[in-house]
């Protein structure tokens, strides 16, 4: 079967062969796979990780269903750690990912226009705050729509959305003190535009072309969406990728609010040498 779908379709889909269904199902657990068949004896039985996809799971089953009605066999699915009830297709989820983003470059672009000149202490209070507050203030407003999050995925999505708006935020402040105007230009064009797109919205990344698919795993966007499933359905697994991605976001976002400080001191300073006549 394997071979089959590699002839008409390489690349849709990699294949993992495991020795047993609980070793499967431990896959799936893992993270490793998004979906498991199981043929043997009896008949064939599909079990889909819910939370993995409307798009992912919807193309595997229609794939693997329509396979094996070409052979006059019914397959059987079964769907595990499934989107809560009061999100069954992750929406919510992700536009907490948007909210997250176009706020805090909000926010930074507000400071830009009233506080551009304040010290950098002010910048770096303002990018921590308001990742406090987006955390809190976003999960609790998820929370309430679906019908709530139990207490430690909840606590756990906290933590991954202030991370990832402080990332965003040192980024944007940092590029914006570095370059002015033009920065403020260059952070909306990357850290929002590029960063959604290359997400793929609730479809995921997998159905993107090449080079947004390629771009996806080094923006924080799409990390930031895979790491709240991974928090609330599968006991945190596979969320260590993107807090180790948005941590460096986040160095890197620091290093440029120390290198625009840097540049505004000498620029200052220089203006401040009296002209010497000759």
């Amino acid at each position: 079967m394997t071979t089959g779908f590699d002839a008409k379709a390489p690349g849709t889909f990699t294949f993992t062969t495991y020795t047993s269904e609980d070793q499967a199902r431990a896959g799936i657990d893992a993270r490793d796979v998004d979906a498991v068949l199981v043929v043997g004896a009896g008949a064939p039985h599909l079990i889909v990780a819910g939370a993995a996809g409307d798009a992912v799971t919807g193309v595997i089953t229609a794939v693997f269903t329509g396979a094996f009605a070409a052979q006059g066999a019914q397959l059987s699915v079964e769907v595990t750690h499934p989107f809560a009830a009061g999100d069954p297709h992750g929406l919510v989820l992700f536009f907490l990912v948007l909210a997250t983003i176009v706020s805090t470059f909000v926010a930074q672009v507000v400071l830009f226009v009233r506080g551009r000149a304040a010290r950098l202490a002010l910048w770096l209070a303002v990018v921590g705050g308001w990742s406090v507050l987006a955390g809190l203030v976003g999960v609790g407003m998820a929370a309430w729509i679906v019908g709530g999050y139990d207490t430690t995925g909840a606590a756990a999505m906290v933590g991954l959305v202030a991370l990832a708006s402080l990332a965003a935020g040192a980024v944007i402040a940092g590029l914006s003190r570095l370059l002015g105007a033009p920065g403020i230009g260059l952070a909306g064009l990357v850290v929002v535009l590029l960063n959604l797109i290359s997400s793929g919205g609730p479809a995921g990344a997998q159905f993107l072309p090449d080079a947004y698919r390629a771009l996806s795993p080094w923006m924080p966007a799409g990390q930031l969406f895979s790491a709240l499933r991974g928090a609330l359905y599968f006991d945190g697994q596979g969320a260590a990728a993107p807090v180790l991605l948005m941590a460096g976001w986040l160095v890197v976002g620091l290093l440029l609010m120390l290198l625009g400080q840097a540049v505004r001191g000498r620029v200052h300073s220089a203006a401040a040498m009296p002209a010497v006549a000759r």
